[in-house]
């Protein structure tokens, strides 16, 4: 469906307990940027919500108050894990992404992406410690840190949703434009240290990172187990 002409583009996130923020304000910091853009973020209650690490982050409106929204946003984050049996919220983003001309999901986001049934032969991509888990949402894995399918762009963890944002700048408004966001942002990172991908970090890094995460990826298993009995899907 197309934008009408003299409206201004609406994005909207999902916004829930436990989100990781930067999941939420890596895209915002991009897209939010071109003008004629109003990006609002919406939750099942007008109460505030804790990311991750405790930062509280305010709703616009609730769910029932979205407007058709031409770009939907699905961060990931611990509290993800719980979304993904949330029919309400489920039932949201499937009638918001038939809609929408883009559905971005940044990291684990992809996995309540799945459980919505949006990722059925689609090619996609989360962060790596739950890729594994993508089969089981009828999904296509792909080892790749932005990947596009039809309207649905997927991103690796958390940084990735940084590039997945420029690359849907880029499809909304021209290349030019998302390159001068670019700038702007001063996105040019060198980090410190190649430890950003298991494919470069040392084997104890990545081990211990497999450690810190290993209790939520079992709970996220178990769900994305439920979730694919309900979808019908054998993976």
């Amino acid at each position: 469906m197309t934008r009408e002409k003299d409206r201004p583009l609406q994005i909207g996130a999902l916004l829930f307990e436990g989100i990781d923020q930067l999941d939420l304000t890596g895209p915002f910091e991009v897209l939010a940027r071109p003008p004629d853009t109003v990006f609002r973020l919406y939750a099942k209650s007008a109460a505030p919500v804790r990311d991750v690490r405790g930062l509280r982050l305010l709703p616009d409106a609730v769910l029932g108050e979205t407007p058709r929204l031409d770009v939907l946003v699905v961060p990931g984050g611990f509290g993800q894990e719980a979304i993904m049996e949330d029919e309400e919220t489920l039932g949201w983003i499937r009638r918001q992404a038939e809609d929408a001309t883009h559905v971005l999901s940044v990291c684990t986001g992809a996995l309540i992406l799945g459980a919505a049934g949006l990722l059925k032969g689609r090619r996609a991509t989360t962060h790596w410690a739950v890729h594994h888990l993508l089969p089981y949402f009828g999904a296509v894995p792909a080892d790749e840190r932005v990947v596009v399918d039809g309207k649905v762009t997927t991103t690796a963890g958390v940084t990735a949703g940084l590039d997945g944002a420029l690359r849907l700048a880029a499809a909304l408004h021209g290349e030019e434009a998302a390159r001068t966001i670019q700038l702007f942002m001063e996105y040019a990172p060198e980090p410190p240290f190649d430890s950003g991908s298991p494919k470069i970090a040392s084997a104890c890094v990545t081990e211990s990172v497999r450690l810190l995460t290993q209790e939520i990826t079992a709970r996220r298993e178990a769900t994305a187990r439920r979730v694919a009995t309900r979808l019908g899907i054998e993976a």
